[in-house]
C-alpha cells in the first residue's frame, strides 16, 4: 500500500482566507541552500536539479528494498532576508536567502539517502548533489494560511499576518517564513497556484 504522507502530517491542509494557529510536529526533510532571485539565479535551478532526483530515486528505493512504497512530497521552501520587508513590500528577490525542501518518511535513514546520493551522482546530472543535506526542523507553533494566486500577490498576505494577526493573537514572529507548494508552477496557471504560507510563533508572553 503507497503511503500518502500529506494525509498523514494534518499540517500538510490549510484554508484559504484565513490564518490558523497549528502545531506542526518535527519532520525530516532534504534540504539545500541557496541565495537570490529564485526566477533567475543558477544557484535556484541548480538546487532544483539536484534535490529532486534525490528525492525520486529515495521513493525507488524505498519501494523496491525497503517495501514501503510513498508519493514524493511537494517542493517546500524556507525564505528569508535582512530586511523582512524584502517579502512583505518591496519584494526584492534579489536579496532574498532560501532554504529549499521535501520531506523524507521517518523511516528512510542517513544510510539510505548516502546509497541514493550515490546513485544520483553516478549520472552526472545533479550539479550540487553533494550540497544535499538531510536535516530535522521543528518548527511546532505555526501560523499558517492557504494562498491561491501568483507568489507575487503574497505580498499583502505576509503582512496582515505579521502587522495584525500574530500581535491580534499575543504570539511573536520567530523562525523562518516557511512555504509549501501543492502544484507545479511550471505546469499551472498562476491564478490557480496553491501554496501554504507558514510562519513559527511563539507566544509574547515568553519573550
Amino acid at each position: 500500500m503507497k503511503t500518502d504522507l500529506k494525509r498523514e502530517i494534518p499540517t500538510y491542509a490549510a484554508r484559504g482566507g484565513r490564518f490558523d494557529v497549528v502545531t506542526v510536529p518535527p519532520l525530516r526533510y532534504l534540504m539545500v541552500d541557496g541565495h537570490g532571485d529564485p526566477n533567475t539565479a543558477p544557484a535556484y535551478r541548480d538546487a532544483l536539479a539536484s534535490l529532486y532526483p534525490l528525492a525520486y530515486t529515495l521513493k525507488f528505493f524505498s519501494k523496491n528494498e525497503l517495501g514501503r512504497d510513498y508519493g514524493v512530497m511537494p517542493l517546500e521552501a524556507l525564505w528569508w532576508a535582512a530586511d523582512p520587508a524584502a517579502f512583505t513590500t518591496a519584494r526584492d528577490k534579489s536579496r532574498w536567502d532560501w532554504t529549499l525542501m521535501i520531506l523524507t518518511p521517518d523511516w528512510v535513514t542517513d544510510e539510505h539517502v548516502e546509497t541514493a546520493r550515490a546513485k544520483v551522482a553516478a549520472k552526472g546530472e545533479a550539479p550540487v548533489i553533494d550540497e544535499v543535506r538531510v536535516e530535522g526542523l521543528d518548527e511546532g507553533l505555526c501560523v499558517q494560511t492557504l494562498h491561491v494566486g501568483p507568489y507575487d500577490d503574497e505580498g499583502p498576505v505576509l503582512a496582515d499576518l505579521h502587522d495584525r494577526f500574530v500581535p491580534e493573537q499575543g504570539l511573536r514572529l520567530v523562525g523562518k517564513h516557511h512555504e509549501i507548494y501543492l502544484n507545479d508552477a511550471r505546469r499551472t496557471d498562476p491564478a490557480r497556484l496553491r501554496t501554504i504560507l507558514r510562519q513559527p510563533v511563539a507566544r509574547a508572553a515568553d519573550a
